[in-house]
C-alpha cells in the first residue's frame, strides 16, 4: 500500500450526511450483519464479494465523478480499511468511517434495524475458536493427547490473525449460509 487510508470520524461523517454531502456509502459487512442494523442510506457489498473494478464501474454509472467521496464502513472499521486498500488505486476519494457502524450508532445516526439476534462475525469467530480449543483440550484429556494439537492449531491461527490482520476463520464463517 503506497498511500495511507483516509479516515473520517463518525461525528464528522454524521455532519456530512446531515448536510447531504454523502452520496456513496458502502457497508462491507456480511449480509446478515447488514440486515440486523445498518446506517441509513448504506449499500451492502460484503468484503468477501468485493470486486473493485466492477463496483467502481457501477458507481460511475450511478453518477460517481472524479473527486467524489466514497465512504466505507463495517462493524468497527477493520474490514472497511481492507476494502479501502483494494479500492484506493481506482478511487482517490475513498474514506473509511473510523469506528464503523458502532461509532455511527453511538453518535446518534439514523439506522435501519432488522431482525434481532444476529451474531456479529467477530463474535462468531470468538465462539468457534473458543469451542474448538475447549474441544481439543477435552478430547486430549479424555481420548488421546494428539487432540491437544487442535487447540494449538486454533491458537496459532488466532496469533497469525492478530499479526497479519487477516482471519481465515472469519472469511470462512462469512461464507456460511446463516451469514448470507
Amino acid at each position: 500500500m503506497n498511500q495511507s487510508i483516509c479516515l473520517i470520524d463518525a461525528p464528522r461523517f454524521a455532519a456530512a450526511q446531515r448536510q447531504g454531502q454523502v452520496r456513496f456509502l458502502i457497508d462491507v459487512r456480511s449480509p446478515a450483519e447488514f440486515r440486523a442494523q445498518h446506517v441509513a442510506g448504506a449499500r451492502n457489498v460484503p468484503l468477501d464479494q468485493l470486486q473493485p473494478e466492477q463496483l467502481v464501474a457501477q458507481l460511475k454509472q450511478e453518477g460517481l465523478r472524479s473527486g467524489d467521496e466514497l465512504f466505507l464502513l463495517c462493524q468497527r472499521g477493520q474490514r472497511a480499511q481492507r476494502a479501502a486498500e483494494q479500492l484506493q488505486h481506482l478511487l482517490p476519494g475513498v474514506q473509511v468511517i473510523d469506528g464503523g457502524t458502532e461509532a455511527c450508532v453511538a453518535c446518534g445516526m439514523a439506522t435501519n434495524q432488522g431482525a434481532s439476534g444476529v451474531i456479529s462475525l467477530q463474535r462468531q469467530v470468538q465462539i468457534s475458536a473458543g469451542s474448538l480449543v475447549l474441544l481439543g483440550c477435552a478430547l486430549g484429556t479424555w481420548l488421546h493427547p494428539g487432540w491437544y494439537g487442535l487447540a494449538a492449531f486454533v491458537g496459532a491461527g488466532l496469533t497469525f490473525a492478530g499479526l497479519s490482520n487477516t482471519c481465515a476463520m472469519a472469511l470462512l464463517l462469512a461464507r456460511m449460509p446463516w451469514n448470507r
